[in-house]
């Protein structure tokens, strides 16, 4: 099952014309939300970034936000997936190709859920990445579907062997090609303010609760390029990858090359965090 306008509907019947704005513009906005134990997890903070995309493009949900969220779990129950992932996204809608809003197109709301298992050994040993050039625009904050510079770079760590690419904006550390990344430096951990260069990360929002109920000191500042080699951890948050550790960095070790204490304090508040039949 699918859904479609505000319907759940059978894959087949879904029908999006070629015209559609998100095909030759990508003028429209996602979400994703984690689904455990057959639940979506963190909705609210998903469903108020979602608002803040429309809100920031000028895209109209054609319907209460409280409906879409009614629609999502209903979306979910039907997929019966008990690890996975619902996808949602909004485009401005059908109009012949010109860039300024169309004014009778009716916005496209689709979305579907897919099996998603927690990333387990890569969660218990860590993982590579590799430090480019931000090339993006200056919107990040907004979670558009325009995500060439970040599939065009992803790629590259992949053919190169590491699981993520780390985004460098003029010697300043911003964030990863699909999540959010933090050092830990003396017990502290640091991240990119949530600014315009970064997006608002629902996990990353979560882990800097944790953190304060643990007692671990949170700076939400900017840190440089060279921070970053000297951290003594480095992890990424996100939606798929959780709290994942970050053992290299462009084919140098994290401290000892190991997830580090800190990190792992993190990892088992957000174990603790999720529903138990996904543990």
């Amino acid at each position: 099952m699918m859904l479609f306008g505000n319907q759940l509907v059978p894959d087949e019947e879904v029908r999006v014309s070629p015209l559609d704005r998100g095909y030759y513009f990508g003028d429209g906005v996602y979400e994703v939300f984690r689904i455990y134990d057959g639940r979506l997890f963190e909705v609210q903070g998903h469903m108020e970034r979602f608002k803040r995309s429309m809100a920031e493009v000028r895209i109209g949900l054609p319907y209460p936000l409280e409906e879409l969220e009614n629609l999502l779990n209903r979306l979910t129950e039907a997929a019966g997936i008990p690890d996975g992932l619902t996808y949602v996204q909004i485009t401005r809608g059908a109009a012949p190709r010109s860039h300024p809003f169309p004014a009778a197109a009716e916005p496209v709301v689709t979305g579907w859920c897919s099996p998603f298992l927690r990333p387990l050994k890569d969660l218990e040993n860590g993982i590579s990445a590799i430090v480019r050039e931000d090339i993006r625009w200056h919107r990040c904050d907004i979670k558009s579907l325009n995500l060439l510079p970040n599939v065009l770079l992803k790629q590259e760590a992949l053919d190169g062997g590491a699981g993520e690419v780390i985004f460098n904006r003029g010697g300043v550390i911003t964030e990863a090609s699909a999540s959010n990344v933090m050092i830990v430096k003396d017990g502290i951990v640091r991240t990119h303010p949530a600014d315009h260069h970064i997006l608002r990360g629902v996990t990353r929002s979560l882990v800097i609760r944790l953190a304060e109920g643990l007692g671990i000191a949170v700076r939400e500042e900017a840190f440089r390029a060279e921070e970053l080699a000297s951290a003594d951890e480095v992890f990424i948050t996100s939606t798929g990858s959780e709290v994942m550790p970050v053992v290299l960095v462009d084919s140098r070790p994290v401290g000892d090359g190991k997830p580090g204490p800190v990190t792992r304090r993190l990892q088992q508040a957000f174990e603790a965090a999720i529903p138990a039949g996904s543990r």
